[in-house]
């Protein structure tokens, strides 16, 4: 395994394991092969808190390939993003399956590197089926309740419904009975309201000459009987008593339980029953729903913990949280709320949100070897280039420290474009020059995150990786190094949580500080490398 000592040399002399060795190293290439990794380039006396993450996933770094090797190699932490969230560990029956994590952490404590921890809570990217589970009404005991009955010996006329064929009172066995044609599609009973939560019973007596097959629907819902093709049979040549249970099709309000007689032979019916059981769930009280969700909060911060060990000590507490379409009556926005899916804050309260969560969190940190004064929890947020987004988070966070919760900072998510228009890339820089300021005047620690540039043309259009000229590649790399600069000198340095790279390598877009050459599959650096070293050493 690598030694600690290697983080600090060049990709060319990463030879991590058995399976993955770096020669040649594709990005030690002209004309940037005299660079040092990034990451080496940070005045560390200057800028003691200033770190450079990179983002990638879980099962790409595992592979120890690489990207595995331009991470550990030039950037100071790691940050797996959606394969560490609860959506990617916790099964639909709470099982949680940190394996992948355990390999991951074990790897990054033995070379001495650093994990940016996942958002703890979020709206998105949950274990939603677990949390509906567990959310789930709880059963209690109901009693059978008497429904309607027909007695078909002490009629003269049928006056039920017959879909097709036929059926009329006859005398039969020296009694009054409904007899059922051949292909005949008759209602026995009918006329009573169905619950679509209830459980119906429905009892007849019937008999036939021969050995009968038939099919039966119970309002709308087809139910299987033990023969084939989930037909009913019954003996012939005497009276049997025939019990259906079943429930109503979900739209069907009218209740009825049809005979469909498709054989040679005729049905009779003597007597028909249906009573029910109601639906035996109740909605879990409010006081349940919150001692519910708070059980589910311990179980994943125990389980993410207990793994953890204490070596994660930075964790987006919790993400996204700011719905910039609904507005309060103070002008602010609002929590996002959802009626479709199980999201935490509607459950503890929007108040109370983020303190339930970074207390039973950081008791769970302590609880397995974390240190207190080492943990620090982010709210993540996106689209903070928005004024009023901005001080509605910034809203919100007073609250939450006012209760009591563990914010230390703010984890900016940033959408950045590079424009060749004029006006339209001086707008970019004032808006990137107010986020940075708003950010500052928080007090918290800022770190910026998913820090890809695209690059836009005078049209407005997305100039591709594949499109993009040298010129305008350095154009791109310059505005990488602004902005960078930006941060430095607008973030007090002692607030400084670093900035978080969102791809290493170019994607469709050249947002890379790596260029993926088409033939070779190798990675080699672009302008963007070059101008992340001369940004970060003050250049």
């Amino acid at each position: 395994m690598l030694a600690v000592g290697a983080l600090v040399v060049s990709c060319a002399d990463y030879n991590v394991t058995d399976d993955f060795t770096a020669e040649p190293d594709p990005t030690f290439v002209e004309p940037y092969k005299d660079y040092a990794p990034v990451k080496s380039y940070i005045d560390r006396a200057k800028y003691p808190n200033m770190t450079l993450g990179a983002q990638l996933k879980v099962a790409e770094f595992n592979k120890q390939e690489l990207s595995h090797a331009a991470a550990v190699t030039n950037f100071d932490n790691l940050a797996f993003g959606t394969t560490l969230m609860s959506g990617a560990i916790i099964s639909a029956k709470g099982i949680m399956n940190f394996l992948d994590m355990k390999d991951l952490l074990d790897h990054v404590e033995e070379i001495g590197g650093e994990v940016f921890g996942s958002p703890i809570v979020a709206n998105a990217n949950q274990a939603d089926s677990w949390l509906e589970l567990l959310m789930s009404p709880i059963e209690i005991p109901v009693d059978y309740v008497e429904g309607k009955t027909v007695n078909y010996n002490e009629m003269t006329t049928f006056t039920g419904t017959v879909e097709s064929g036929s059926a009329s009172i006859e005398r039969y066995d020296n009694q009054n009975a409904l007899k059922i044609g051949t292909n005949a599609k008759v209602r026995i009973i009918e006329g009573f309201e169905v619950d679509p939560l209830a459980k119906y019973t429905t009892t007849f007596w019937a008999k036939s000459d021969k050995d009968a097959t038939y099919n039966i629907t119970f309002s709308g819902n087809k139910v299987n009987g033990s023969g084939s093709d989930g037909k009913w049979t019954f003996k012939a040549g005497k009276w049997t008593k025939v019990v259906v249970e079943a429930q109503s099709a979900p739209d069907e309000t009218e209740g009825y339980l049809r005979i469909e007689n498709t054989r040679s032979g005729v049905i009779y019916i003597q007597k028909v029953q249906v009573g029910y059981y109601p639906d035996n769930h109740r909605p879990q009280t409010a006081q349940e729903q919150i001692d519910t969700i708070n059980y589910a909060l311990k179980a994943w911060c125990e389980g993410l913990m207990k793994i953890n060990e204490g070596r994660i000590k930075s964790f987006d507490l919790i993400d996204e949280a700011i719905d910039a379409t609904t507005e309060m009556e103070n002008g602010m926005y609002d929590l996002k709320h959802s009626t479709e899916k199980i999201f935490w804050q509607d459950i503890l309260g929007s108040e109370n949100y983020a303190p339930a969560v970074s207390k039973i969190a950081s008791a769970a940190y302590e609880k397995y070897k974390g240190k207190a004064d080492e943990l620090e929890f982010f709210i993540s947020e996106s689209g903070l280039d928005n004024q009023k987004k901005f001080e509605s988070l910034n809203y919100w966070i007073k609250i939450w420290d006012a209760n009591g919760a563990k914010i230390n900072g703010i984890n900016a998510k940033v959408n950045l474009f590079y424009s060749e228009d004029p006006e339209t890339q001086a707008a970019n820089v004032a808006s990137l020059n107010t986020l940075l300021d708003n950010l500052a005047s928080t007090g918290k620690l800022i770190r910026l995150s998913n820090f890809d540039i695209k690059y836009q043309n005078e049209d407005g259009a997305n100039v591709s990786t594949s499109d993009i000229t040298p010129a305008q590649r350095q154009k791109l790399a310059d505005y990488y190094g602004f902005v960078i600069k930006s941060y430095m000198n607008k973030i007090p340095h002692e607030k400084q949580a670093g900035i978080c790279k969102g791809n290493m390598s170019d994607t469709n877009d050249p947002v890379g500080l790596w260029a993926i050459d088409s033939k070779s599959k190798d990675w080699v650096r672009t302008a963007t490398y070059k101008a992340f070293c001369d940004a970060l050493s003050g250049k």
